[in-house]
Formats: structure tokens, C-alpha cells, sequence
């Protein structure tokens, strides 16, 4: 039996006001974002779809995922993409101390210098980000507020394609997206190996119904 929610409900969304679900009234656009990266072995693909439809995304990375494959996460960002973190090592906020937590979330940045700005006028080519995205969707309230203090937003979703789930079906996975995509919506994919095969499925015809319905993929930015 699933233990997420497809779409985030409107009382959760509200529950917790300070973490950001979605983005509504907001002309046309809608923001697709792709967790657990970068790997070689997809992203460079989803970088390619993006760019075929000239669409912007943000990519929500692992520390080590960065550190291991340095050129592809600097591909995410020459295209123009913007990135935020997903803590360094993929952690649940649910099951970590909070000291430990954060100080994970923070190993992040350390690695971020490597990687120049390389236009000082654009904010979506410089990997200084103060995105976040909890991995699982997991985090106490304190580990929140004290992001948050530092200078971060965090970043959820109403949409989740569920791509990660090996009991469904691609066509199912489609069929998440297609019914609850909305102007403003934020949806989740994942360019990791276990959700390989239905992000190739699923995400070239996502785009072509996004153009279809005269949506905007848009990068998050602050």
C-alpha cells in the first residue's frame, strides 16, 4: 500500500505555511523538478528533453551525487537551470538527531565554490543556491526553522509523479501527472536509476502536454 499523497491536499499545505507547495496564479508557468541527482547516466538525458523543448527545470541535488559527477552538475547549470539542495547524503529528517541533519544539509555547500558563477548577472548559472528540498518530503519543524534562519527556502510540491515507486505502472505514473498539473503546480520526478524507466516514459510526454496546454516550464528562483 503507497504511503504518499499524488497530490499535496490544500489542510497539509496549510499546516505548514512557510514551506513553499506550489506557486499559483502565476502566469502559465509550471515547475518541474527532478530530485536525487545529477547522475550520468540520466540527467544528461532529462537535460536534453529540457532543451529540446526549451524548457527550464530545477534540479534538486545530492552533495555526494555532485561531488562524484562534477561535470554533469555543471551542465545543469550552463544550461541554465537552477539547483537546490537535497542534504548531502540523502537523509530522513525524520530518523537523524537534528545537529546531525543540519550539518549535512550545510556539507552541501561546501563543495559549491568549485563550481563559479559563470555569469555574474544570472541567478540561475550560479550553484550558490538557498533551495531546499527535504529528502522523502521528510523534516521536523525545528530542522525547518533552522534552515529557514539561515536563509533558506524550502521547497515541496503539490504534484508527485511517484516515479520512484516500483508497484505502479508508467502509464499510472503518467496518469498522476496529467490529472493534477495545474498553472503553479510543482512536480516531482526523480533523474535517479530506479526511476529510470518511467521518467523515459513519462517526461517526454509531460512536455508535449505542457506545451499542448499552453504551460511555461519555469526554474525556481528567489
Amino acid at each position: 500500500m503507497k504511503s504518499y499523497l499524488v497530490k499535496t491536499p490544500k489542510f497539509v499545505q496549510r499546516i505548514f505555511p512557510e514551506r513553499v507547495w506550489a506557486f499559483p496564479n502565476n502566469n502559465n508557468f509550471v515547475y518541474l523538478t527532478f530530485d536525487d541527482g545529477p547522475i550520468p547516466e540520466i540527467t544528461p538525458w532529462v537535460l536534453s528533453l529540457l532543451k529540446k523543448h526549451q524548457a527550464k527545470a530545477t534540479f534538486f541535488c545530492i552533495g555526494d551525487n555532485v561531488k562524484k559527477h562534477p561535470e554533469v552538475f555543471k551542465q545543469i547549470i550552463t544550461e541554465g537551470h537552477s539547483v537546490g539542495n537535497h542534504t548531502f547524503n540523502h537523509l530522513n529528517g525524520w530518523k537523524i538527531r537534528t545537529e546531525k541533519y543540519i550539518d549535512n544539509c550545510l556539507k552541501f555547500n561546501e563543495i559549491l565554490p568549485l563550481f563559479p558563477p559563470l555569469n555574474d548577472n544570472s541567478a540561475l548559472t550560479t550553484p550558490s543556491s538557498v533551495l531546499f528540498r527535504p529528502p522523502f518530503g521528510k523534516m521536523t519543524s525545528k530542522q525547518s526553522k533552522i534552515l529557514q534562519k539561515k536563509g533558506y527556502k524550502i521547497i515541496m510540491w503539490d504534484v508527485l509523479s511517484a516515479d520512484f515507486d516500483a508497484t505502479i505502472s508508467k502509464e499510472k505514473c503518467l496518469e498522476n501527472v496529467l490529472t493534477t498539473i495545474q498553472e503553479g503546480s510543482v512536480i516531482v520526478f526523480h533523474d535517479s536509476l530506479k526511476a529510470a524507466d518511467k521518467l523515459k516514459y513519462v517526461l517526454p510526454k509531460v512536455l508535449e502536454y505542457i506545451k499542448e496546454a499552453g504551460f511555461i516550464c519555469k526554474a525556481i528562483s528567489v
